[in-house]
């Protein structure tokens, strides 16, 4: 009961099935020719909150370190060329279907020496109003579903090129608190969750004088407990374990002109469904490893759980930003498609980023994810730091 429960909300989200995905879709790569989508309990954590990243295609693995790197890979922070910096983001999430929902978030890191970092977070997901009502069709009450995460992260470089992250997650999710079903009262799920990152970085230095860098990075995020909303063992759900690789080129075109294009490969580290639509019950790290071996339809079918982002970002003058990218997921998977692009402006220690969605594909009615809108305001604290410096 918990689980429909739970996927009653899914449509709120607009992230891991697509209004456009169909039951009707034959998959050669499935046993049953069925769509076969992964889902999770708070999937909100898997939004991009940032403006930047979200005009980008959603990458961020590898993109030059902010304070958005907490979401993405906490690793990088060794490496900003700030010493301090925080931003705000607000998100007007599913507009075309409602619009009470939202997500907001605050971040900031600071550096404590050349080599070391910290960084925290609060993410704070608004669901809008439900009306419950009971089995007779009366009305039983409004409620205001909402969720949010706080993380806090540590990051360290081990050598002139590489470092390493660990993030901690606390995860508080209330979707339909005292509300009553057969397998009892629905209570507030509460998890704790961590990531696993490192990043790589190199200068490549040209005969002119200027630099172009190559930044890869990998992490594993929301390795954690599985959320209950029943307090009970056989009705608990995964969360959004998810393995992202990605890497970043920046080219500088001369000192004023400069361009990076980006590429992540994401994939949930969450079982698929077997062949019935069920999920078998695993532990956390079972999960994880299985989710590469365990889809009904084999390696094909593991090949289509990859999601692909692909993104660009033009700088002028470190002042003025133009960004656009793609995101491709598997039409037997959720099907989201999607255009983004976006632009940043930036003054003195003040920044404001802009992102616009645009959903792609064929059989595209009423999309729920149709001109996203996302805004990110920065600030840089602290003097410049010169050994970390390198013509991001």
């Amino acid at each position: 009961m918990i689980r429909k429960v739970t996927m009653g909300f899914v449509f709120i989200y607009g992230t891991f099935i697509s209004f456009n995905v169909s039951a009707q879709i034959t998959n050669p790569g499935q046993t049953d020719g069925r769509t076969n989508a992964v889902n999770t309990a708070v999937p909100f954590l898997r939004i991009t909150p940032d403006a930047r990243s979200g005009a980008m295609g959603d990458v961020g693995v590898a993109l030059s370190p902010d304070a958005y790197s907490i979401y993405n890979n906490l690793s990088k922070l060794p490496f900003a060329e700030k010493n301090a910096g925080f931003a705000v983001t607000y998100t007007p999430w599913l507009k075309e279907l409602v619009n009470d929902v939202f997500l907001a978030s605050l971040t900031g890191y600071t550096k404590l020496n050349d080599k070391e970092a910290i960084s925290g977070s609060l993410r704070y997901f608004s669901l809008g109003t439900i009306n419950f009502t009971d089995l007779t069709g009366n009305p039983n009450g409004d409620f205001h579903p909402r969720e949010f995460a706080l993380d806090a992260g540590y990051a360290r470089k081990l050598s002139d090129h590489f470092s390493i992250g660990l993030t901690g997650h606390y995860i508080y999710s209330n979707l339909a608190g005292g509300q009553s079903t057969n397998d009892g009262i629905i209570k507030a799920g509460k998890s704790f969750a961590v990531d696993l990152s490192g990043f790589y970085t190199k200068e490549f230095e040209k005969s002119d004088g200027l630099v172009n860098r190559l930044n890869i990075g990998m992490a594993i995020s929301n390795i954690g407990t599985k959320i209950s909303y029943l307090g009970s063992a056989a009705n608990k759900d995964f969360l959004p374990t998810n393995l992202g690789l990605g890497t970043a080129y920046t080219i500088s075109l001369d000192e004023s002109n400069q361009l990076t294009f980006a590429l992540d490969i994401n994939k949930l580290m969450v079982p698929t469904p077997d062949s019935s639509g069920a999920y078998k019950e695993k532990g956390t790290l079972q999960g994880m490893f299985s989710s590469f071996t365990d889809a009904p339809g084999g390696f094909k079918e593991e090949m289509q759980e990859l999601m692909y982002s692909v993104g660009a970002e033009y700088w002028y003058n470190q002042q003025f930003a133009v960004r656009a990218g793609y995101f491709n997921e598997n039409k037997y998977k959720g099907n989201r498609k999607y255009f983004t692009a976006g632009i940043g402006v930036k003054y003195d220690i003040f920044g404001l980023n802009f992102s616009y969605l645009v959903p792609s594909g064929t059989g595209i009615q009423r999309n729920p994810l149709s001109n996203t809108l996302r805004f990110t305001l920065t600030f840089d604290l602290g003097p410049r730091d010169e050994e970390s410096r390198t013509g991001w």
